[in-house]
């Protein structure tokens, strides 16, 4: 009850939804449909396919509106920094993905993001101020508290399902990430995007327009609940849309690794054989290495036990809903009794049944009581991803409340690890790179070290999480943990830590004498405002120009650190975050050599000398800030001279 009396103009709207749906688009009444189902005719301009909302426009120009933003390290937060290829980005994702279009283009192998559902109780940033404009929004972007926390109000907004732009809303906010993420994948990498029902079809049509329906490689149906009282249609999956940037160029390339552990598998069995003459120690000491390694063999976790026939599963129940037929007596063959027969009967056909057993390939319990089970080789897995993926959806946060003990509650629906290890093990390779800007809880950094720690590989992963507020009534906030992102950050640290100690006892999966050496560590980076001042084309008067050019004397900002100013540089100069830099000293003045020489950087100091062992090094390009050569104009030409006579591209600042 609120109070008011009855709406006559909702009631008569919800009639005519009721009556007709078609003519309603975002809860509005779409007048031309109306007409047109009416009869009445009506000519409808440039008549086509295509995808269109509210709000569209106004994506694009959220697209193509350049940032000014950078990244700037947080060594602190950081583990290994200097050695370490993988990356967590604190920032707002869409400023975050503009900003790694020149450093990341063409680099990445695989996306995987877990955007909002859109369930009428989702947050996010969408440009839905239709009539904003872009120093409004980088300014909303940019609200943040006195510790840099980024504020609810005025950034994150709610999508209610009784908003007019209830899906334009989240289209508007798709759309340019996808636009970007695009950009950054190899011509042989693919997207994959977890979704629900709630915009299951509008992704498909966005990701028609960004990707090419060409280039849609599938949906896989992540089955993750059982509801078994339902008050209709249970709601028992999800789905993960996968599409590539370039289909031809996919499926050469993509090997899953499962083919790796079989030979493992079977090659440790080999092993245990020759080691083991009696074939109940045989058993045991399969079980016992099976049970120290079963978490990391990824696909291969049916496998119960080895013994001198092969590897065999023992995951498979062999039972059917009991249709005519499918009850039978199966005789055991050591106590020649009939087996204890499942409660809805046996899952093959009697003469199916037969076949199987005159092949071998049914595994007996200890008794006539037990169970029995199907027989599989390993030879006849694939390596292929299924379409359909039967995994417990709370294991998700299972993961999480064995990391964080302390809390009960740590996030709301986190993925599970085991589930983006499948997806990551099919495709990605040793040195390929993930992205996730959609990171939450950093499950795709977790699930990269594992499946690095399980076949010493080297798989990178760059992650992006806004620092949105957790809920102040939350364990997590009580605890310490004010952002999504710290929880996320702390999730790494955690996991890292914890690989550590296992990989320093004994090796995860015994691969001989190699032990693992894996790339336990991160680089944090923030995203901020740029160190360097921002030129204003729109100047009214001479005296704003002359008072602009003044201050363009030294375009750095007084706040501006050394070591943020260059890796600010090293983005809008293409270089990518894992570019290596060594500091080097010439006369006592210090100055950057990025990728072994390939570009100097010149920050606090020039000299003659110092000019003289750059050009001696030949880098392709040498950058410096322009204010170095102040009241030095002689230094700034000599440089320009002889830079341009070694054929060395310089620049200033």
């Amino acid at each position: 009850m609120n109070g008011e009396s009855l709406n006559i103009v909702e009631q008569k709207k919800a009639m005519l939804q009721n009556a007709m749906p078609e003519v309603f688009t975002d809860g509005k009444i779409d007048w031309e449909k109306l007409k047109a189902t009416l009869g009445e005719e009506l000519v409808f301009t440039n008549e086509r396919y295509v995808l269109n909302w509210a709000g569209k426009a106004e994506a694009f120009k959220v697209l193509q509106s350049p940032t000014t933003a950078t990244l700037v390290p947080d060594r602190l937060e950081s583990i290994n920094f200097d050695a370490t290829e993988n990356i967590f980005i604190e920032g707002e994702n869409l400023e975050a993905l503009k900003i790694l279009q020149k450093s990341y283009f063409g680099k990445i192998k695989m996306i995987y993001i877990d955007p909002p559902y859109n369930t009428g109780n989702d947050s996010f940033i969408y440009p839905d101020r239709f009539a904003e404009s872009k120093e409004d929004y980088l300014k909303r972007i940019g609200d943040k508290d006195e510790e840099g926390y980024l504020l609810k109000e005025g950034l994150f907004r709610k999508n209610s399902k009784d908003s007019g732009h209830y899906h334009s809303n989240w289209l508007s906010m798709m759309y340019p990430r996808l636009f970007l993420a695009r950009n950054l994948l190899t011509e042989d990498g693919a997207i994959f995007i977890s979704i629900d029902d709630n915009e299951m079809a509008n992704l498909k049509l966005v990701l028609n327009e960004v990707f090419g329906e060409e280039n849609w490689i599938g949906t896989i149906i992540w089955k993750n609940v059982t509801d078994n009282n339902p008050t209709r249609i249970a709601t028992e999956h999800e789905y993960i849309v996968v599409y590539a940037k370039d289909i031809a160029k996919v499926f050469p390339t993509w090997k899953s690794s499962v083919s790796d552990a079989k030979d493992i598998l079977i090659r440790k069995g080999k092993e245990l054989i020759v080691q083991y003459k009696n074939d109940t120690e045989l058993k045991n000491a399969y079980e016992k290495w099976y049970k120290a390694n079963k978490q990391f063999l990824g696909q291969l976790d049916r496998y119960k036990y080895i013994d001198r026939g092969g590897i065999y599963t023992g995951s498979q129940s062999v039972h059917n809903p009991g249709r005519e037929g499918y009850r039978y007596d199966v005789i055991h063959p050591v106590t020649r009794k009939p087996c204890k027969q499942p409660l809805m009967g046996y899952r093959f056909p009697e003469e199916t049944m037969k076949g199987l057993l005159d092949e071998g390939r049914i595994l007996f319990g200890d008794d006539e009581n037990k169970i029995i089970e199907i027989k599989l080789y390993a030879e006849e897995f694939e390596d292929k991803l299924s379409s359909l993926i039967v995994l417990d959806g709370r294991l998700g946060s299972y993961d999480l409340r064995e990391l964080f003990p302390e809390i009960k509650r740590v996030f709301d629906n986190p993925k599970p690890v085991q589930l983006l290890v499948q997806l990551f093990d099919f495709a990605l390779k040793d040195g390929d790179i993930v992205l996730d800007f959609f990171a939450g809880s950093a499950s795709t950094a977790q699930a990269i070290y594992e499946l690095n720690k399980r076949d010493n590989a080297n798989r990178k992963f760059i992650i992006v999480q806004l620092p949105e507020y957790v809920e102040s009534e939350s364990e997590a906030f009580k605890l310490g943990f004010k952002s999504i992102s710290d929880i996320g950050c702390e999730r790494i640290k955690r996991v890292i830590k914890r690989i550590a100690k296992e990989t320093d006892r004994e090796p995860t999966l015994d691969l001989g004498t190699k032990k693992v050496d894996i790339d336990l560590g991160f680089k944090y980076y923030r995203l901020t405002p740029s160190n360097f001042k921002i030129w204003r084309s729109a100047i009214d008067t001479p005296e704003e120009l002359a008072k602009q050019l003044d201050a363009f004397i030294d375009p750095t900002k007084p706040s501006a650190l050394e070591e943020n100013m260059l890796y600010e540089i090293l983005l809008k100069t293409g270089r990518d975050l894992n570019s290596r830099v060594e500091k080097l000293t010439c006369d006592s003045v210090e100055y950057y050599s990025v990728n072994s020489g390939e570009m100097v950087v010149m920050l606090s100091m020039i000299t003659d000398s110092l000019m003289r062992e750059i050009i001696g090094k030949r880098p392709q390009k040498v950058i410096a800030l322009n204010k170095l050569f102040e009241g030095n104009d002689q230094l700034k030409t000599n440089t320009v001279l002889q830079m341009k006579d070694a054929d060395i591209d310089f620049r200033t600042i």
